[in-house]
């Protein structure tokens, strides 16, 4: 015997595809929320308040800590302190170290770029590249250099550890054969090898920074974060023009992060020099940055 058709109702009708459509848009939205990448973290590079650290260590260390940030790069420590006490007073401060600056780990540096990474407890390693290598301004002498950073990521990783180099104005500033030095460097550069960009000296040197992020995708996985008027001269390295809050400068941060694609794990608060108050600005920079989304802290935002 055939079984009656059931007939429905209008509203139960209604009532059904209601809940379908709700059903399919949940799971579209679960996926785009698992596909996506997360915020990265926003840390703090020390070298932001070495003249406080020179005069009060262990104070300025337990300052940064209540700012929210997740951890802190390092930098250079005032004579007499060693890595091994730079070390104690970090954890006793509560502060993680996700990276330090380092030379470059050839020769005689080989031991102590060990003793910082053991000190500290990180594993990426950068290369800080100050002053400016001369060698960034031949072909022949970027691929010397390439050479090195190579033998220096090899040396890295057979310690367990991640090898990197910063750059400042003059490798997106020095041209060869219409190329910047820092496009001929990749050209002969190991992929093991990170890059930590700093978007202020990519402004400064002329470019938008956003750019070159989006270009370097997934070989940078550290920004350094800094804003302010980035105006080039001849004499950068005696005289930087102070630098500002992130957010009240020339930069655009929310490019910068659309153009990285989720490629950056750390957003890098630093400031070579600034006008006011350094610890003021500190703040201001961490609720611009976690306030707008453009990193996670630790701490939410102030209002």
């Amino acid at each position: 015997m055939k079984k009656a058709h059931q007939r429905i109702t209008r509203r139960q009708f209604v009532a059904t595809s209601a809940g379908s459509i709700l059903l399919a848009s949940s799971l579209w939205n679960c996926k785009s929320v698992a596909d996506e990448k997360p915020m990265a973290k926003i840390g703090l590079q020390l070298y932001t308040v070495r003249d406080q650290i020179a005069k009060d260590i262990e104070g300025t260390l337990r300052r940064v800590a209540e700012f929210g940030f997740h951890g802190v790069e390092t930098g250079f420590w005032p004579e007499g302190v060693s890595v091994e006490d730079a070390g104690k007073f970090l954890k006793a401060a509560g502060l993680k170290v996700f990276s330090a600056h380092c030379e470059i780990p050839i020769g005689e540096n080989k031991s102590e770029f060990l003793r910082i990474a053991d000190a500290f407890e990180c594993k990426r390693m950068v290369w800080h590249g100050w002053p400016e290598d001369q060698r960034y301004k031949t072909t022949e002498g970027i691929k010397e250099l390439a050479d090195i950073y190579n033998e220096s990521g090899r040396f890295a990783k057979e310690n367990g550890l991640m090898f990197g180099i910063h750059n400042h104005w003059w490798e997106f500033h020095n041209k060869i054969d219409d190329r910047f030095a820092y496009q001929v460097l990749l050209d002969d550069l190991n992929e093991e090898i990170f890059f930590e960009l700093d978007t202020y000296w990519l402004k400064t040197a002329g470019h938008e920074p956003a750019k070159i992020v989006a270009d370097f995708g997934r070989r940078a996985p550290l920004l350094h974060i800094k804003d302010g008027p980035a105006r080039y001269t001849d004499d950068l390295v005696n005289d930087p023009t102070p630098m500002t809050a992130a957010g009240k400068g020339s930069q655009d941060f929310p490019a910068i992060v659309k153009a990285a694609a989720g490629n950056t794990e750390w957003m890098i608060v630093e400031m070579d020099r600034t006008a006011g108050d350094v610890f003021e600005a500190i703040d201001q920079s961490y609720n611009y940055l976690v306030g707008n989304r453009l990193a996670d802290g630790v701490k939410p935002a102030k209002a």
